[in-house]
């Protein structure tokens, strides 16, 4: 399902990439990257306090700028972002795509980026580790009814259906830049085994027309979820290597 990206990047408004990464590079290949970063981007780096963090902060902005570069026809470092009040950024320049959009996560090792034209998107991942107040955060951040269908699953799968709940709304918060106090307006499918989907946002179940979601498994012991506007699009999985 994963290959290698194409030698001249194309999207058109029908398609979705969707790209994944390693962020555990080698010495030599970060300081490659770390050339391709603005000084906001380095300064922003060096604020990491441990050296693990800053390394993977800066493969994971290097990596985004490899990725959009081949899109745009510039050279990575070339690239200028622009961010929205709430710090989501697009670029300054899309060249031939005007409305290039893309959207990032990452967790532990692992980082994934969505690319698409000319439709919001937006993706969580979230690595599946051990979570024994998975039902205290859902009574906190989900809504009573998502909150009580996690407590009434086996308990062995209580953790996995958090996660999906949780990286389904922070996909759609992330496609529509809003920020994770939001969580609560938003109500997502809880169920391991139907498909993901939006149920109501801020009460209204006519916007969730809007949207469609898809989980995905991006590498063994990760979750994530993808939210794109509209529904007539396609995915392909692209592999970044260095």
């Amino acid at each position: 399902m994963w290959c290698y990206p194409p030698a001249n990047l194309a999207i058109s408004n029908r398609e979705v990439h969707l790209w994944r990464a390693n962020l555990d590079l080698s010495t030599q290949e970060v300081e490659k990257l770390a050339t391709y970063l603005s000084d906001d981007e380095l300064a922003r780096a060096s604020r990491f306090y441990f050296d693990r963090d800053r390394r993977r902060f800066v493969v994971g902005r290097g990596r985004l700028r490899q990725i959009l570069a081949g899109y745009v026809q510039r050279k990575p470092a070339a690239l200028e972002f622009v961010y929205t009040e709430k710090g989501k950024p697009s670029l300054k320049d899309r060249g031939n795509y005007g409305q290039l959009v893309f959207n990032l996560s990452h967790s532990q090792e692992l980082v994934v980026y969505a690319v698409s034209c000319d439709r919001a998107i937006g993706i969580d991942l979230e690595y599946l580790r051990s979570l024994p107040d998975a039902e205290k955060l859902a009574q906190r951040f989900f809504s009573p009814q998502e909150a009580a269908i996690i407590n009434s699953l086996p308990p062995e799968n209580r953790q996995l259906a958090f996660f999906y709940a949780w990286t389904s709304k922070e996909a759609y918060l992330k496609a529509t830049g809003e920020g994770i106090t939001k969580l609560t307006d938003v109500e997502v499918s809880v169920s391991l085994t139907a498909p993901a989907m939006l149920l109501s946002i801020d009460g209204s179940r006519s916007l969730v027309n809007r949207w469609s979601l898809q989980r995905l498994t991006p590498a063994p012991n990760y979750v994530a979820t993808l939210a794109v506007e509209g529904s007539d699009w396609e995915l392909n999985y692209f592999q970044l290597f260095f």
